[in-house]
């Protein structure tokens, strides 16, 4: 779908009753990638996710001479281990703006023997990666930057040209607050050093769920880690094992969108394929919407939401689970108090200024809106206002705006063709809650 596109969303005027399937998670979908293509033989990802952010680190599996075998059809990826040898000695990747997958192949990359430059599109290229590179740096990794302006110089942002030649090992020191895809990067490929790593954070962890994830699926393909405190990994030298089938979750934070959506239109709505023993963080946004007076229904294989007779503004840290800042803030104007939104300063680093952005687009609609360092206040609204929300090319924004235009008239979605960063069929799903 052509940028340019807008797509107006009509309004649902009846409770929800409805039953539907999210794809299956990103971020558990790279992770088994990357883990898959260092174990020595064939690993089955199930239920595997096919988006503009999968797709763009399968094929630089590809390009790096790896056998990945992408079924749409049955939603499995077979990839062929190679026990932790990259097969290319030379490539170039593109990323576009999969930030998940710029972080884990620029670790990933260091294993290699060769050279290698990893670029992304205009937002990727703003999004920063500094603070990872200087921790491989310290395991012996040699990273500089590829464009003609800081060629030659130790970068903090794409593109970047790795010369491979393994990893030393020993200690690297990492921030925590900026992203937390740096430290899961570093804990994935730390096994494939030659020497035991140590990675301590310089700064509190945020998202601290998605790493807890990193730990329990480096587990599952055969690796432990010794977390030895809050800020404290260690990691020996190992192989991964492949799995002939790994199952990959619904996607947490594509269900959040459907979670809530019974709270803006009644009713209730159930999604398949994921429980609240899931191990990504952004279940935990059930507990936010039971805050704000939603009922939830949990089964072995489902969860289901159901709006209770008022909906509240809440107070929450969001700091562990960021992704669902953009989806709380369309709910917030439907409250009978404001909300207010903290601990979220890393989303001004994702595909787009999610704090400004979201408060811009709410603010476009007649809803007051005010953004903090660190997040935002929204207040109730009675009264929106006809517009066309503006998405910056960001699938959280597209997809969040989208509910709200499920309960107000004459909403439209610029580009929402963005989405299909991780979720394309979102709007077909969307249009089945009829």
């Amino acid at each position: 779908m052509e940028t340019s596109a807008s797509l107006e969303i009509q309004p649902i005027s009846h409770p929800l009753r409805a039953v539907v399937r999210v794809p299956g998670s990103k971020s558990l979908t790279n992770r088994a990638l990357l883990m898959a293509a260092l174990a020595e033989g064939t690993t089955c990802l199930t239920n595997a996710l096919f988006s503009d952010d999968t797709l763009y680190f399968a094929d630089s599996l590809q390009r790096l001479g790896f056998c990945v075998h992408l079924d749409k059809a049955s939603r499995k990826i077979a990839v062929y281990g190679q026990g932790g040898d990259i097969p290319a000695r030379r490539a170039a990747l593109f990323v576009g703006n999969a930030g998940t997958a710029a972080r884990f192949l620029t670790a990933f990359l260091t294993l290699g023997q060769g050279e290698f430059v990893l670029d992304g599109d205009a937002r990727l290229r703003e999004r920063p990666i500094g603070d990872l590179i200087a921790a491989l740096s310290q395991w012996g990794a040699t990273i500089s930057a590829a464009d003609s302006a800081a060629e030659g110089t130790r970068p903090s942002r794409l593109p970047v040209r790795i010369a491979a030649s393994g990893l030393a090992g020993g200690r690297a020191l990492v921030s925590g607050d900026v992203s937390s895809q740096f430290l899961s990067a570093l804990l994935m490929t730390a096994p494939y050093a030659r020497a035991p790593v140590e990675i301590l954070l310089t700064t509190p962890l945020s998202s601290r769920p998605y790493v807890t994830m990193t730990l329990k699926m480096m587990a599952d393909f055969g690796v432990n880690v010794d977390q030895q405190d809050e800020r404290r990994f260690r990691v020996e030298p190992g192989r991964y094992r492949s799995l002939s089938e790994y199952l990959i979750e619904a996607d947490a934070s594509a269900a959040s969108y459907f979670f809530a959506a019974p709270l803006l239109l009644g009713g209730s709505l159930r999604v398949e394929g994921i429980n609240r023993s899931s191990i990504q963080g952004d279940i935990a946004f059930l507990d936010i919407l039971q805050e704000m007076g939603g009922r939830v229904i949990a089964g072995p294989d489902f969860i289901e939401t159901r709006r209770g007779p008022f909906l509240r503004g809440v107070d929450v840290d969001l700091r562990h689970l960021p992704d669902t800042a953009p989806t709380l803030a369309v709910l917030a104007p439907f409250a009978s108090t404001p909300t207010r939104i903290r601990g979220i300063a890393s989303a001004r680093l994702k595909e787009c200024d999610r704090i400004a952005a979201v408060c811009a687009e709410l603010t476009r609609l007649g809803v007051r809106a005010e953004p903090r360092e660190d997040g935002m206040t929204i207040w109730p609204c009675a009264s929106f206002r006809p517009a066309c929300v503006q998405t910056y090319n960001d699938h959280r924004m597209a997809m969040a705006f989208a509910l709200l235009g499920l309960r107000v008239g004459g909403i439209r979605i610029e580009n929402p063709g963005c989405v299909s960063k991780t979720f394309p069929d979102y709007f077909a799903v969307l249009e089945a809650l009829r």
